[in-house]
């Protein structure tokens, strides 16, 4: 049964119920669902299926390959969470892009209903249910259900007392920008050192070259990120010294 004092809840509606359980009984998500920081309950939506055999799909009008999601299940199951004030959250190739923004967002809501589709789909009547549609990437898989653990995932660990704020704070696409690289021990592992500065002591150059790693980082392999980024006039500088930089080392190796 789901925590009434959770700081978030969600409710998910899909054909496998089974498949929450392992995932969301281990390592951190676990141990904030026995805190009681987050709930999370998975509802079969065979039990609002059709008829003796529970049918919860039907051949596509038109023809065509597979089988379409009907809409009666979906609505009987749904509407409750909603009427509950869920926030109802359909997984869906065709739905907004997963990012740490959409994340944090939908860590203040309070309450999540996440519908997991199968098959080829759901009755497109059924997308009245949803307030919004989220996807995790240009791809398509066999069932909503990963994609729900990966909203989880992604979403729960935001709210407060499931980790250290400053464990997020500093990630990847938290400020616009990929995070920089990490060590830790040994020092000196097969002939691959630790950078210096990180064993220096000096806080303020430890911030420096991790705020110039980020940037260099993001900059070779997400200059997408950078046009939405919140730049300070200083990183402004330092890219175009790194961009420089790199053009130097390129224009060296054809040489």
């Amino acid at each position: 049964m789901p925590d009434p004092s959770a700081a978030l809840r969600f409710d998910v509606v899909t054909l496998f119920p089974e498949l929450f359980d392992l995932p969301l009984r281990v390592s951190v998500i676990g141990r904030a669902i026995e805190r009681g920081v987050i709930s999370v309950e998975a509802h079969d939506l065979r039990q609002h299926g059709i008829g003796r055999h529970r049918a919860v799909d039907d051949y596509p009008y038109g023809g065509g390959a597979g089988m379409v999601m009907r809409p009666e299940p979906l609505f009987a199951a749904v509407e409750p969470l909603r009427a509950a004030g869920a926030m109802v959250i359909l997984m869906d190739p065709a739905g907004e892009r997963l990012t740490d923004r959409l994340a944090r967002e939908l860590a203040a809501a309070g309450h999540l209903a996440i519908v997991c589709g199968r098959y080829e789909g759901i009755d497109e009547r059924t997308r009245a249910l949803a307030d919004r549609e989220v996807s995790i990437g240009d791809y398509v898989l066999t069932g909503g259900e990963l994609p729900a653990l990966v909203l989880i995932d992604a979403v729960a660990r935001l709210v407060p007392g499931v980790i250290e704020p400053a464990s997020h704070e500093s990630d990847s696409f938290a400020d616009g920008l990929l995070e920089g690289p990490q060590y830790t021990r040994p020092e000196t592992f097969r002939e691959m050192a630790v950078p210096d500065v990180l064993l220096s002591g000096h806080h303020g150059e430890v911030a420096r070259w991790r705020r110039r790693e980020a940037l260099r980082r993001t900059l070779r392999r997400r200059p997408d990120l950078l046009e939405g980024a919140p730049l300070s006039p200083e990183d402004r500088v330092e890219l175009d010294r790194l961009a420089r930089t790199d053009e130097a080392a390129d224009g060296a190796d054809e040489r």
